[in-house]
């Protein structure tokens, strides 16, 4: 079954300004997919971190295209696009950089428009050299359903009492 999924407006919007956003989309039918964080770092890192890992480029249009072409990736593993993409959070460490993020943002979006909300942070976990983080929501087909299979659940020994 094919996704639905449609923006919403106020019935008295602004035409004479252009959004890089819309205010909501109403899903109707369709999978969600829950992306966890990317930034411009490597998705797959050393735990605990490695600093060779961890060079980044200093500045925040070159950090968004890294972190584009990660959420791109983790999209694509899902089985979508950016065009799938209903919503998103950006976290940034200086907002002062967010035109150079929107103009990144709209390269890659294209015209597509997912709700979007933008936050200001003094750090980010995954790495101080990180000026951006990225989480999203997208939407892909509804897949039929698959057959429930039982899970198995590992069997922990009963503990003993202690006396």
């Amino acid at each position: 079954m094919a996704k639905d999924v449609r923006s919403v407006h106020h019935a008295d919007r602004r035409r004479d300004v252009t959004m890089p956003y819309a205010p909501a989309l109403l899903v109707r039918r369709g999978s969600l997919v829950f992306l966890s964080g990317v930034t411009a770092a490597p998705v797959y890192h050393s735990h605990p971190h490695r600093e060779e890992e961890f060079a980044l480029p200093q500045t925040m249009r070159e950090q968004a295209v890294l972190a584009m072409e990660n959420l791109k990736k983790t999209l694509s593993a899902a089985g979508c696009t950016l065009d799938d993409l209903v919503s998103a959070t950006r976290y940034l460490t200086d907002l002062s950089e967010q035109d150079d993020l929107n103009r990144v943002w709209a390269d890659y979006l294209a015209g597509h428009l997912p709700t979007t909300t933008t936050v200001e942070v003094s750090r980010l976990a995954t790495h101080r050299n990180c000026k951006i983080e990225i989480s999203a929501i997208a939407v892909a087909d509804s897949a039929a359903p698959e057959k429930a299979r039982p899970r198995r659940l590992a069997r922990r020994a009963p503990r003993g009492r202690r006396r």
